[in-house]
This record gives C-alpha cells, structure tokens and sequence, in this order.
C-alpha cells in the first residue's frame, strides 16, 4: 500500500491522466446504456427509408443542408431544434433518422427528440460524411434555403 502511495506522490500527472480517462470511459457506458434512441448506418437507414414512413431530419445549419443533403430530408438546425418541437408533433409515432455532418450533432438531437416524447428514432452514424464519402449515396444540391 506504501508503495502505490509513494508511486501515486510521485506521479501524480499519469494517476491525475487515470482519473480523466475513467471517468470519461464510465461517462461513455453511461451514456450508452441510458439513450433511447439508436444508431443506424447510412446503408439500413436507405433500407428504412424505402421500407417504412419515415421522416429524414438533418440538424445541419442551412449553409450545409443547401450544400447537399439527403432526398427528402427535413432541416431543423439543432441550434433552433427545441423550439421547432410543435412543428414535428405529427412525427411522434413514425421513424426519425437524423444526419449532421459526422454524427455528434445528430446524437445531441436524438437525446432532446426522445426527451420531447418521439419514439423511434435513428442516428445515421457518421452523418453526411459517411453518407458521401464511405458509401457514396447519392445527395440532392438545392440553391436557395426554404426554412
């Protein structure tokens, strides 16, 4: 026990490093096991898509929806999403999948759709750029933002 005290004094920058990492790794699992919404990748989210009602929701900001986004996709920047809840009630039963650019704004949204009562909903992992780039499906390019 002296030791790993003694080990602890002396090196308190690599225990202090084991602390962030641990409580970052128990944040993570956290995380996992208490989301209610799920993860789907952007060849089953075209499955989906083809299969059942579903409605596409990208939380870009408009200056990258306009830049290309999925056929069909709703914008709902996630800076303004909260707000824009109402406008999506009829959605509340059907199947949301949800893009941003690589996946993390898209996460934030899925936690604030789940909270505000809407049940099935769909992360596409990797957003837009795993759509375009990993699995090179197709995009629509539009010209102006209609909100």
């Amino acid at each position: 026990m002296e030791r790993i005290i003694e080990f602890a004094l002396n090196h308190y920058v690599y225990v202090l490093a084991l602390a962030v990492v641990t409580f970052l790794l128990i944040q993570e699992l956290m995380d996992m096991l208490f989301n209610k919404f799920g993860e789907i990748s952007p060849l089953l989210a075209v499955t989906k898509m083809n299969d059942d009602n579903v409605l596409i929701l990208d939380v870009r900001e408009p200056d990258a929806f306009i830049q290309g986004h999925i056929e069909g996709a709703v914008s709902k920047p996630l800076s303004s999403l909260s707000g824009q809840l109402p406008t999506l009630d009829k959605y509340k039963n059907a199947t949301i999948l949800v893009a941003c650019q690589n996946g993390t704004r898209s996460a934030s949204a899925g936690k604030i759709l789940t909270k505000a009562g809407f049940e099935q909903v769909l992360v596409i992992t990797g957003g837009m750029q795993s759509w375009q780039e990993d699995y090179k499906l197709p995009i629509k390019i539009i010209t102006k933002y209609k909100k």
